[in-house]
């Protein structure tokens, strides 16, 4: 359960909904509160029980770089509705909750944001293994692409036991009524761990009880049966970055280290962090993408 410090928008971020072909997807778009977006736009993918709120502290300063900066919630997930209340227009599949799915998903966002140029793409945690879907489907073209805190195929340890014992507690009932019952029986406590703010308590129950119970199971069911494709990807040889907390307790520094070297990427490691550098080091993390995206395509101008 990633949780951010604050909800409140920062001054040039606002929300906004993004009309896709199928229906809409709820985001937050950063603008630079002064000068034009000359740079390469930017897309952000959240991890498994997050959202968009959890790069909230990165959108002014990623944006002041100079580009259009983009967090959104994936289908089912808080302010962005699911298929199963959505009817798309004739000729139009809806998506689903599975990676292939919500990677078209996001290569679409990647139209809508970059028009006719490229655009960055970052995905965080199970938001890393959609967006390396994004990038094999080749629906969209990448700037780069970065991998926080995501590992190369599935979770496992801790994490994995969470999210099997999610699928476990969904499996009969995926209903609002389970989740609301969830929320009691554990995600409660859990979040007065992280947080003493009622506030932002308030806003992760918001965000759960928001959410879809049946895409939660499946998210939780392809983090723990996600295949290794790092193959794959270091075949694209799209400039990419793995970044990640040196306390990350998800996929293990060790695994993000060598996906890292066998895609060819770059790697950094985020001091005092642990799974999301994003909340905890929000400007050390900025820095780093806005380093990286100005390099590579200070590289492509050449």
């Amino acid at each position: 359960m990633s949780t951010p410090q604050f909800i409140d928008l920062p001054p040039g971020v606002r929300r906004a909904d993004l009309p896709l072909s199928y229906g809409p997807l709820a985001a937050l778009r950063a603008l630079p509160t002064s000068g034009g977006t000359e740079l390469a736009p930017a897309v952000l993918v959240h991890g498994f029980t997050g959202s968009k709120e959890d790069f909230i502290a990165l959108l002014q300063s990623l944006a002041q770089a100079g580009r259009e900066v983009v967090a959104i919630d994936l289908p089912g997930t808080y302010e962005s509705p699911g298929p199963e209340t959505l009817r798309a227009p004739p000729g139009v599949q809806l998506p689903d909750y599975r990676l292939s799915s919500l990677g078209g998903v996001v290569a679409e966002v990647l139209h809508l944001v970059g028009g006719s140029g490229q655009a960055h793409l970052v995905g965080h945690s199970f938001g890393g293994l959609v967006a390396r879907e994004t990038a094999l489907s080749g629906l969209a073209d990448l700037a780069s692409l970065t991998l926080m805190c995501s590992g190369p195929a599935a979770l496992g340890g801790p994490g994995a036991m969470t999210a099997r014992g999610l699928i476990a507690a969904l499996s009969v009932d995926p209903t609002p009524e389970r989740l609301r019952e969830l929320w009691e029986e554990r995600f409660d406590a859990e979040a007065r761990s992280r947080t003493p703010d009622p506030v932002i308590r308030e806003f992760l129950r918001e965000r759960l009880l928001s959410s879809s119970a049946l895409g939660l199971m499946r998210t939780a069911e392809d983090l723990l049966g996600a295949e290794d494709r790092v193959g794959e990807l270091a075949d694209l040889k799209i400039p990419s970055l793995v970044v990640y907390g040196e306390n990350d307790t998800a996929w293990t520094p060790a695994a993000q280290d060598d996906m890292a070297e066998r895609m060819g990427a770059r790697r950094l490691v985020v001091p005092g962090a642990g799974h999301s550098p994003n909340v905890e080091a929000p400007e050390t993390t900025s820095g780093v993408l806005t380093s990286f995206w100005n390099e590579t395509e200070s590289v492509g101008r050449r």
